[in-house]
């Protein structure tokens, strides 16, 4: 997307737009009865709802390529997200509040569990409580390296942000996550020259850490992974002149709005707080992101049944957000989820967008096969915002 393009055409009005991320949304069949997570699950007000909406999928990154949580949301954003790289070490950042200063290298860690042979049996360490993160993100604070301020942050549960601070660091690095179990945590390795240094730096916490935590259970190690500095980004609200707010339950999500501009509430304890709180401040904005984490959590555990019981439970909450009449309602994903392979997947997400302006192809249910048939096909989810912007009437003509 030419985002000043966009800023040049963005008008403000009163109109509202809702964009309702399902993180891990999209789903594949299993092979018990042939149905994905979405057509095994009973959601009448989503059906209802994509039945009298544009549908269509959306392409977070490209076909073929498997998108991270960060590239997928600056896609549903308009920026691309071959342009705007950010790493997932600054969003755990930001999510926290934990203010970068300029050179500063972010790295998301994961506490793990590793087995007497040094490899990895549970990447999340069986998702230890955020009290538990906290007592042992105090311990690792102590580890002193040469040259190097090192700064340790709890995030949620299994999450923790570690952030190396001092002169001359780089971003450019491998991560120590193998992202599978049954392997040893890897060494961090430099991308280019001038990262060795830090890749030391972060290869000796690694080691310390290992000494720090070989008492601990489950959480006796720590992976890293998403080192990165902090980029520079067309403020959202600026290019969309919009007044946008984000509302999630997740720090990294509520960081990455932070960092393309947006305002930020308190984290919210689950989808009722987040509703709660979007219809608190319904008067204030016109542009509000509500993130609902819990399908993308199933998924990424392979289990199926939960992720339709996530679905399940965002169906019943889909009443009170229509009841707040917005002028454009959005639903949809930052990636594919299936339970299936227990991972983000490449396959394109669902999408439904109601206007009063939209053409509706009367889509029978809120799946991946109905939403493919609709009227937006398959698209790149850059598009989306355009789209929505002008489903609300906040583009002017293009040209004479």
């Amino acid at each position: 997307m030419d985002l000043e393009l966009v800023r040049q055409l963005a008008i403000p009005s009163s109109s509202k737009i809702v964009m309702l991320v399902s993180d891990g949304l999209g789903g594949l069949a299993r092979e018990s009865d042939g149905r994905s997570e979405l057509e095994a699950a009973v959601i009448p007000n989503l059906d209802a709802l994509a039945g009298r909406s544009l549908c269509g999928v959306i392409d977070m990154v490209g076909p073929g390529i498997t998108p991270g949580s960060g590239p997928g949301h600056l896609a549903l954003f308009g920026y691309d997200p071959y342009v705007y790289r950010i790493g997932r070490g600054v969003l755990e950042a930001f999510g926290i509040d934990l203010e970068l200063r300029p050179g500063d290298v972010a790295s998301r860690g994961n506490f793990c569990t590793l087995d007497a042979e040094g490899k990895v049996t549970d990447r999340r360490a069986g998702r230890i409580s955020t009290d538990t993160c906290r007592r042992l993100c105090l311990r690792l604070g102590q580890i002193k390296l040469d040259g190097v301020e090192l700064i340790v942050r709890p995030v949620m549960e299994h999450r923790l942000s570690v952030v190396f601070r001092g002169v001359g660091l780089s971003g450019d690095l491998s991560d120590s996550d193998p992202l599978v179990t049954g392997q040893a945590p890897l060494q961090v390795v430099p991308l280019r020259p001038e990262a060795a240094s830090t890749a030391t730096a972060a290869n000796r916490f690694l080691e310390e850490a290992r000494k720090v935590l070989e008492q601990a259970t489950p959480a006796n190690m720590v992976l890293l992974r998403g080192f990165a500095t902090a980029p520079s980004l067309p403020p959202f609200p600026e290019v969309y002149r919009l007044r946008a707010v984000a509302i999630t339950c997740y720090p990294m999500y509520r960081g990455l709005a932070k960092l393309v501009g947006m305002d930020v509430l308190p984290l919210s304890a689950n989808l009722d707080d987040e509703l709660r709180a979007l219809s608190a401040v319904y008067d204030k904005y016109d542009f509000f992101y509500v993130h609902f984490k819990g399908t993308d959590r199933a998924g990424e555990d392979g289990d199926f049944d939960g992720k339709v019981a996530a679905l399940e439970e965002l169906d019943k909450r889909i009443p009170a957000v229509l009841a707040l009449r917005p002028d454009v309602f959005i639903v949809t994903g930052d990636h594919s989820t299936p339970a299936v392979l227990g991972a983000h997947s490449w396959h394109p997400v669902p999408l439904l967008l109601l206007s009063r302006w939209g053409r509706s192809d009367r889509a029978r249910r809120f799946t991946e096969r109905d939403c493919a048939a609709g009227p937006l096909g398959r698209m790149p989810a850059v598009e989306l915002m355009p789209l929505a912007m002008a489903n609300a009437l906040k583009f002017k003509k293009y040209g004479a």
